[in-house]
């Protein structure tokens, strides 16, 4: 058994990691300097540190001994996400996106004691943790509206929505997403969630690193109350979450429901808070300082140049009316080549590594096999793609598309156009050259 697992990890490890050429939008790519940080804590890799925080996101009481140097660790996380994102409330502790969520959505629906919430439908783009089917109606047995969706805009409709928050009178509405091609109408919408009374809670999951990089939309500052987010896809940190928010001193609603978002990760949620991660998580904050700018820069125009190049040859690629996108991902209609399922499967074989996805016209039973694919570019932007490469790449995704050549026999091509791009690009080589980068 031990040679089987040590077959099959080498094997993972040479063919997703030296292979193939991974397109998955939720998916990230760390920096040799995060990686060796990360590489770095053994001993906290075993570690407790259940607590309390303050409403800084700092730690004030834990419950175990042997807090010397983890206090410190939570703090400069902390920190460092605070400074880059622009927020005075942070919480680092959450481990995943969905923890995040259904943290964020237990602690604000204690402070309203309203269970309805106003959501994007998941075939629409929303997460399924905001759904009635996931985690917010089965686990926090939540009442999920549908926002208003304009499908030739591919985003929330504004007029609709506002129509919707005020006849239902949700406490809370959520924004974004996991098919998130352009920003939503954060800031048309916010004033009338206050008016019905409910909070704006905005899901960063996908799109943190090109929010951080100016490339986005700037949520904390268009009206939402809080902020969710993974740290692994466009921000590329280690896996894991946090939730953000700014909190006036005088604004006891929200210092209320910010504590009530904190107890709801603890005791609630997390107990150990996996603080290996938080090194690196760190670093890959300080990382986005230096470099994220020009990586969402390039992210997005890898994104854009796919959608037109796509389109251009003929593959059906939503949202062309408005550049197909603005963020990371592009969504592709492949049901004229045999379905999201058939075609996934088939881009494996070619080593071209993505998901199918529902669109915004599929039955919402079609998750199983919907018409779509969801094509995230932030990875091989690390790997140093620009719009020449994502060119090529893109023909050889239409070989597959239109059947040029069996997947198999394209699976060599992918591989070596992978080969040529060795390196991690908008990032620190090692921490000393971080370090030595830094001025430290």
């Amino acid at each position: 058994m031990i040679r089987e697992l040590v077959d099959v990890v080498n094997g993972h490890e040479q063919w997703r990691g030296e292979e193939t050429i991974n397109l998955i939008a939720s998916e990230g790519c760390p920096s040799p300097a995060v990686h060796e940080m990360y590489d770095r804590c053994h001993d906290l890799w075993h570690r407790y540190a259940e607590g309390m925080n303050d409403l800084d996101g700092f730690p004030t009481m834990r419950f175990y001994q042997g807090q010397r140097f983890i206090g410190p660790i939570e703090r400069l996380a902390a920190q460092a996400l605070k400074d880059l994102l622009g927020a005075s409330f942070i919480d680092v502790r959450p481990v995943s996106g969905c923890i995040a969520n259904m943290c964020t959505f237990r602690g604000l629906s204690r402070v309203t004691g309203n269970l309805r919430m106003v959501v994007a439908p998941v075939n629409y783009g929303a997460h399924i943790s905001h759904d009635r089917h996931g985690l917010a109606g089965h686990v926090l047995g939540l009442e999920t509206v549908d926002h208003g969706f304009n499908v030739e805009e591919m985003n929330i409709d504004p007029d609709e929505s506002a129509k919707i928050i005020r006849k239902v009178e949700p406490g809370i509405v959520t924004f974004g997403g996991s098919l998130f091609q352009f920003p939503h109408p954060v800031r048309e919408l916010a004033d009338v969630v206050r008016e019905v009374g409910g909070f704006v809670m905005y899901d960063a999951a996908h799109v943190l690193g090109l929010i951080a990089g100016g490339q986005f939309q700037d949520p904390l500052r268009e009206g939402a109350d809080f902020m969710t987010a993974s740290t692994h896809k466009t921000f590329p940190g280690p896996q894991g979450a946090i939730i953000i928010a700014n909190v006036d001193p005088d604004d006891e609603r929200m210092r209320k429901a910010a504590r009530k978002v904190q107890h709801s990760v603890f005791p609630i949620s997390v107990s150990n808070h996996h603080i290996r991660r938080l090194p690196a998580l760190t670093l890959a904050a300080l990382e986005m300082r230096e470099f994220g700018k020009a990586f969402a820069a390039q992210t997005v125009r890898n994104a854009q140049r796919a959608g037109e190049y796509l389109n251009e040859n003929g593959i059906k690629v939503l949202g062309e009316a408005k550049g197909f996108t603005r963020s990371h991902q592009i969504a592709v209609d492949v049901q004229a080549h045999g379905g999201g399922k058939a075609v996934a499967e088939a881009m494996e074989r070619a080593n071209i590594i993505l998901n199918m996805n529902m669109l915004p016209y599929d039955d919402p039973k079609a998750v199983f096999d919907p018409s779509g694919l969801r094509i995230g570019f932030q990875e091989v932007t690390r790997r140093g793609f620009k719009e020449g490469d994502i060119e090529e790449l893109c023909d050889l995704i239409i070989d597959v598309l239109l059947a040029h050549r069996k997947p198999e026999e394209i699976a060599p091509d992918v591989s070596a156009l992978r080969a040529r791009f060795p390196d991690i690009h908008y990032g620190f080589g090692s921490v000393d050259d971080a370090l030595e980068r830094m001025g430290q």
